[in-house]
């Protein structure tokens, strides 16, 4: 088994455990990653699409929860704007 095939069984396992954690993480870390994007200012078009596909990502990943979707999709969606997230923290500190 694969590493993102544990991990996806353990989220389908436990998901109503996950559910309020991975909200709570990916929305702090959606939160720290438009702060940084913020502070090194929106006068490029490249900090403009960085802090739209940061809300949309994290955005989207609540909508999925709250729409039901299916466990695939939902964790798929925590692992893309968590990834997403991240990278434009390190990209925005640097």
């Amino acid at each position: 088994m694969t590493l993102y095939t544990q991990y996806y069984n353990e989220f389908q396992e436990k998901y109503t455990m996950y559910i309020p954690l991975t909200i709570i993480l990916q929305s702090c870390i959606g939160g720290i990653a438009t702060m940084y994007i913020l502070m090194n200012g929106l006068d490029t078009i490249s900090s403009l699409a960085q802090l739209f596909l940061c809300v949309i990502l994290t955005s989207f990943y609540n909508a999925a929860i709250l729409a039901q979707l299916k466990g695939k999709i939902v964790f798929n969606l925590l692992l893309m704007s968590l990834l997403f997230n991240m990278l434009f923290i390190v990209i925005n500190t640097i």
